[in-house]
C-alpha cells in the first residue's frame, strides 16, 4: 500500500520522545484502555487517509468533467448547423451551373437556407434585437450616428444599420442604430 504524504511527513519527523512508564503502575484495565484508544486511532487515521484520496480523486474527475463541459459545450447547436452548411454548399454548387432563368429558383433556395438558419439559432435562445421605431437604448443598442429630423421625436431611433442579437437575456451584439436628433437652428 502506498503511504500518503502526511504518513511519509510524519516518518521524516522526529520521533516523539517517550515518557518512560513504570509496568507496576499500569493497571490491565488501563492497559486495556489504552489499546482500545490506540485501535480506534488507527481505525480514524485509515479513514482520514481513505477520505483525503476520495477527496482528491473527486476533484480529478471534476476538473475533467469540467474540461469536457467547455469542450463540447456547442456540440448540439453545431450538430443542428450542419444541415444548413450543407444546404448553403448545395446553394454554391447551383449557382455555378445557374444560368439566367434559375436566379429566381436560386434565390428562393438561399431564403430557405436563411430561414433554417435562424430557427436554428431561435431554438438555440438566439433573439433578434429589434431597434427600429424605439427609443434609444445604450444596454442594447449602439449609436452610429445622429440624423437630424422633425418627423420623429429626439432619442427615437431612425433606422436599424446592423441587428443586434442576444442569447436569452444577455446581449451579444447591440444593434447599430442612427438616433434622431432636432434640426439645428438656421439649418
Amino acid at each position: 500500500m502506498k503511504k500518503s504524504d502526511l504518513e511519509m511527513e510524519q516518518d521524516q519527523a522526529a520521533p516523539e520522545p517517550v515518557v518512560p512508564v513504570e509496568v507496576s503502575t499500569v493497571t490491565p484495565e488501563q492497559l486495556e484502555e489504552l489499546k482500545q484508544r490506540a485501535a480506534k486511532a488507527d481505525e480514524h487515521w485509515e479513514r482520514l487517509v481513505r477520505t483525503t484520496a476520495d477527496f482528491d480523486n473527486y476533484k480529478k474527475r471534476a476538473t475533467r468533467e469540467k474540461g469536457d463541459a467547455i469542450k463540447f459545450a456547442n456540440e448540439q447547436l453545431i450538430g443542428k448547423l450542419i444541415p444548413v452548411l450543407d444546404a448553403l454548399d448545395r446553394a454554391l454548387t447551383a449557382t455555378q451551373n445557374a444560368q439566367q432563368e434559375s436566379a429566381q429558383s436560386l434565390q428562393a433556395g438561399v431564403a430557405m437556407v436563411y430561414q433554417q438558419l435562424k430557427t436554428t439559432l431561435a431554438e438555440a435562445g438566439l433573439e433578434e434585437v429589434n431597434a427600429a421605431g424605439k427609443p434609444f437604448d445604450p444596454n442594447l443598442h449602439e449609436a452610429v450616428s445622429q440624423r437630424e429630423t422633425t418627423e420623429v421625436p429626439e432619442g427615437l431611433v431612425v433606422e436599424q444599420m446592423r441587428k443586434g442579437y442576444k442569447l436569452r437575456e444577455r446581449l451579444l451584439r447591440p444593434a447599430s442604430v442612427v438616433v434622431a436628433k432636432p434640426p439645428q437652428p438656421g439649418s
